[in-house]
């Protein structure tokens, strides 16, 4: 009995001993004997290390090692886990093993999400892959878009394809995404290429070599994978490979002199992989007509033997037509792989393809050893960038720190900008003047029935002309509609084409025949027309009879930001043209145009910091609360750019009526500056007035003694003798009366020995414009200067020459002592009150934008859209230190060299402006190109109110230059 128990016992031991685990053996020593064995562990390796790498080789199975070798395609989006396209995913991963995936459409947070689900189920890391030609943006929405590699190359600089790189890499590899599918270095000379086009750098192959290459050592400058595509080129072709096989009949020696020249200047600077195209080359391979991907001469005898790449060949997309019209999933991977291709991407059929390559394996026709040099690159690839040394997962609450950051926004603005080129302009019909022409037609032209394409475009063109009204061709338009667009042609001044059409599969590059015939009778109205193309360059040569051509290169918002400027002279124009468009425009050619005009755009653009421009926010705020003002608007200008315009506050302390950053405000004094001095300055530009001329020559009453020596210069240096002011206005209620008043003002002292800033030498200054140009102030300026500068919102008497300016001027005081109640829309200054609102010393109107057109206009040397409104030594005379007596200029005050100033402590000593008494000032710098703006009503609702407001200009001003960053 006791045997039979002992070898029953023994049994069981040894039963459960064979079916536990060392883990479940330490448990049951302790249960059965109540002691620990000690165990001895097996040897971990070290999974950086080779050997870590080998043991994959060998304890993989083929199955595992061929699934690693497919890369599938996800949607990097909300998925419910329940969802039939979820599942096919998880099978993927984990029942076949795949080995990447390659996200297609997403969101950043969609995809961060989906990616840390794969990683998490599957046995061997995924290496995650995506197209990204032109920034994350073309495949993850709210991430950072740029420019296409063809405007790219526009703009000259190879640091943009080079910075490209870089941002896309950061903004990837905080998707969680390691390899690029990037740079595209087909070489685009063929202008019927239905699929490359603008995707490619140019028609030159060194250009194509150097912005590729710039590209991917940006992206490489980040630890990522670049890939070249697509090999050997796919630049000469007329059919889309994703529709059909392309056919390129050209031998070695034709591809080695243009084609590879890309692939090989990227294989030399180190891409660590390339992408096959689908496309047929029968002089290469005589013995079979076959796509490059299935092409052992193609990715063997060229890729490898001839340009020594010993890199990672990834397909191009194994569901394109130009594969699977011909060859069904397994026989297309078996051929890629044969061919020396290594990784399979988005084959159609994922689980035949596995099978049908291992059968190949097993029946000879793919050896495992070719199976296995594969697998191991891609093993090599996952242990070198790290995956087998973490989870994999992205981190989520970081990726609002990495994507879409003001940097990356504010340099895919300025390469949009620098991209935009400018093949034709005849009649110098840019840059655009509103003035020249008032209405503008602009007609977009899609391939859709949006019924909004182009819609960015129209908006965006708002902002620098006041009366655009916006026309779509589209699929959606009537005949109706297009006698109506014809008949409205007449009307206008100008007609703006903007074609938006793309390119898409099976369409031509041209024109088709209902478009041409409508564009050509729009033309006909031989009105003035611009064309401008968001997207294929080669639409010029089917229009190319209108007066001006320019490539924006995409319909994005980046592209429509950079053209709208650069039409009216708010950016500069310099790129040239990275392709020849035949019969029309050569390779290189490009007109010039300058910077000469505001525009309107964010603080990264012109190297300010916008965190820093907080502090701007802070000070307005705390003023705000402690009732210094009631509201404010704060304009930054820097290098030709309103960088910071913002509105705070309120109107009044009825806090009814919020500021808004195009509120109108009464600038007082200030109108000695933009009014009085700059029409003075005109005048003696014209010879028509000079500063030693005696204020006696146009007033006769000055013809005495003590008054007969005076000047234009002294009253510009607040130094003629005549006093402050003088109240006037408890007796005197008219513009005669007051004038004449002043006229006949005794001196209070000897001309030239003091500097007392008055009102009344500007009154009379004010006068003497009028007498020599035979307009009133305010005509002359708004002919001169307000109009043609699109000072829109500058007026004096602004309820009599806009009541639509009304609602949004604020209020400048309640007057008790002269009746006038709310003074709103009128002029604050008494003395100009009474003189009908016009007076040389007060009663302008203005916002911070047109304050930023008229600082834009001086720091340009008196440049403005291209026209030359003053003299830049004129503007250098005016604005320089004049007297022995103060450091002021004719007209212009300027910083004080010491002590406190309005214009803060960081202004250059060059700073030149003028305050305003209800609580304005604007102060231009010449030394750092920037002019600070603050547009206050401090005076409401008393006069007594405000005391602080010099302290706050001041503030502000620092806080403006406080946010420099070079």
């Amino acid at each position: 009995m006791k045997s039979r128990f002992s070898i029953a016992f023994f049994v069981l031991i040894g039963f459960l001993l064979l079916n536990t685990t060392v883990t479940s053996a330490q448990s049951l020593s302790e249960f059965l004997f109540g002691q620990t064995v000690k165990n001895f562990p097996e040897k971990k390796l070290d999974k950086s290390s080779k050997e870590y790498l080998d043991s994959l080789i060998v304890n993989t199975s083929l199955e595992e090692k061929i699934g690693q070798l497919f890369f599938i395609p996800a949607e990097g989006e909300f998925t419910n886990r329940d969802d039939r396209s979820f599942k096919q995913l998880e099978e993927m991963v984990q029942k076949h093993h795949v080995g990447g995936i390659i996200f297609m459409h997403g969101d950043i947070y969609g995809q961060a999400i989906m990616t840390n689900k794969l990683q998490r189920m599957a046995k061997f890391p995924l290496w995650i892959s995506q197209d990204m030609e032109y920034g994350a943006a073309m495949r993850v929405s709210g991430t950072t878009r740029f420019t296409p590699a063809m405007g790219v190359a526009a703009s000259g600089d190879k640091r943009n394809a080079f910075m490209i790189g870089k941002i896309t890499a950061i903004e990837a590899k905080a998707l969680g995404v390691h390899q690029i599918y990037a740079p595209v270095l087909d070489v685009n000379n063929n202008p019927d290429n239905p699929v490359i086009n603008v995707r490619s750098f140019s028609g030159d192959p060194q250009i194509v070599s150097d912005f590729g290459t710039a590209f991917m050592q940006g992206v490489q400058s980040e630890g990522m994978v670049a890939t070249a595509k697509h090999f050997p080129g796919h630049g000469d072709t007329d059919v889309d490979s994703h529709s059909d096989l392309p056919v390129v009949d050209y031998d070695y020696n034709r591809l080695d002199s243009l084609e590879l020249i890309p692939f090989r200047a990227a294989i030399d600077g180190g891409i660590q992989s390339v992408m096959s195209a689908h496309i047929a080359f029968p002089n290469l391979n005589t013995n079979e007509f076959l796509p490059g991907t299935l092409d052992s001469v193609i990715l063997g005898s060229i890729l490898t033997d001839s340009l020594k790449f010993d890199g990672m060949v990834v397909t191009d997309g194994l569901e394109m037509k130009g594969i699977t019209s011909k060859y069904s999933p397994g026989r297309a991977a078996v051929r890629a792989l044969n061919a020396g291709a290594d990784i399979m991407l988005i084959s159609p059929d994922v689980f035949t393809a596995i099978n049908e390559v291992q059968k190949a394996v097993e029946k000879g026709e793919i050896t495992e050893e070719r199976i296995n040099k594969s697998f191991a690159k891609l093993m090599l690839w996952k242990q070198q960038y790290g995956l087998f040394d973490g989870e994999n997962q992205v981190e989520i609450d970081e990726l609002d720190t990495k994507i879409n950051t003001a940097f990356h926004e504010a340099e895919a603005r300025r390469i949009a900008r620098e991209s935009v080129t400018l093949l034709k302009n005849e009649k110098n019909l840019l840059p655009l003047l509103p003035s020249k022409y008032p209405e503008i037609m602009v007609v977009s032209v899609a391939d859709d029935r949006s019924g909004r394409t182009g819609s960015d475009f129209v908006r965006e063109l708002r902002d620098y002309h006041p009366d655009v009204s916006f026309h779509i061709y589209d699929e959606r338009t009537s005949e109706v509609d297009k006698r109506r667009i014809l008949n409205k042609a007449d009307d206008v001044d100008l007609i703006i084409i903007g074609s938006f059409l793309h390119l898409k599969n099976g369409q031509t590059v041209h024109l088709n025949s209902e478009q041409q015939y409508f564009l050509d009778n729009l033309i006909k109205s031989r009105k003035p027309t611009l064309l401008v193309s968001f997207g294929n360059p080669y639409v010029l040569s089917d229009l190319s009879n209108t007066d001006a051509h320019v490539l924006g290169w995409h319909n994005s918002s980046h592209q429509v930001h950079g053209v709208v400027p650069a039409l009216f002279g708010a950016s500069k124009i310099s790129a040239k043209l990275p392709i020849e468009i035949p019969g029309l425009y050569s390779l290189g050619t490009g007109l010039e145009m300058d910077h000469s005009t505001l525009r309107f755009g964010e603080p990264e653009e012109v190297n300010l910091d916008h965190e820093k421009l907080f502090e701007v926010d802070r000070i307005i705020n705390n003023a705000i609360k402690d009732s210094v003002f009631p509201g404010a608007v704060v304009g930054i200008v820097k290098d030709g750019v309103l960088a910071y315009n913002r509105g705070y506050g309120y109107q009044d302390y009825a806090k009814t009526e919020a500021v808004r950053d195009t509120d109108v405000y009464d600038l007082a004094s200030i109108t000695k500056v933009m009014a009085t001095t700059t029409a003075a300055m005109k005048l003696v530009d014209r010879g028509e007035l000079k500063l030693d001329d005696p204020v006696a020559k146009y007033i006769k009453e000055f013809k005495t003694p003590e008054k007969k020596e005076i000047t234009i210069r002294d009253l510009l240096l607040h130094q003629s003798g005549l006093p402050a002011f003088r109240v006037y206005v408890d007796s005197l209620k008219s513009r005669g009366q007051i004038v004449e008043a002043i006229k006949n003002e005794p001196l209070i002292y000897e001309t030239g020995t003091q500097y007392i800033y008055s009102d009344l030498g500007m009154i009379l200054l004010g006068e003497i414009i009028h007498e020599i140009s035979g307009l009133r102030l305010d005509r002359f300026m708004r002919n001169e200067f307000y109009f043609p500068l699109n000072m829109y919102s500058t007026f004096f008497n602004p309820h009599r020459n806009s009541s639509w300016l009304v609602s949004r001027i604020a209020p400048t005081e309640i007057d008790t002592v002269f009746d006038r109640g709310v003074v709103k829309a009128r002029a604050h200054d008494e003395r100009a009150y009474f003189m009908d609102g016009v007076a040389g010393h007060a009663g302008l109107f203005s916002s911070a934008i047109d304050m930023a057109k008229f600082s834009t206009m001086l720091l340009n040397g008196g440049v403005y859209s291209g026209k030359q409104y003053l003299k830049p030594e004129t503007i250098q005379l005016f604005t320089s230190k004049q007297s022995e007596l103060n450091e002021r200029g004719l007209g212009f005050d300027r910083k004080s060299p010491s002590g406190f100033s309005t214009a803060g402590q960081l202004a250059s000593e060059n700073a030149f402006g003028h305050t305003g008494f209800t609580g304005t000032s604007i102060w231009i710098d010449p030394d750092k190109n920037m002019a600070v703006i603050l547009l206050t009503n401090r005076t409401y609702p008393y006069r007594s109110y405000g005391k602080r407001i010099s302290e706050i200009r001041a503030k502000v001003a620092d806080a403006a230059y406080s946010a420099i960053t070079n």
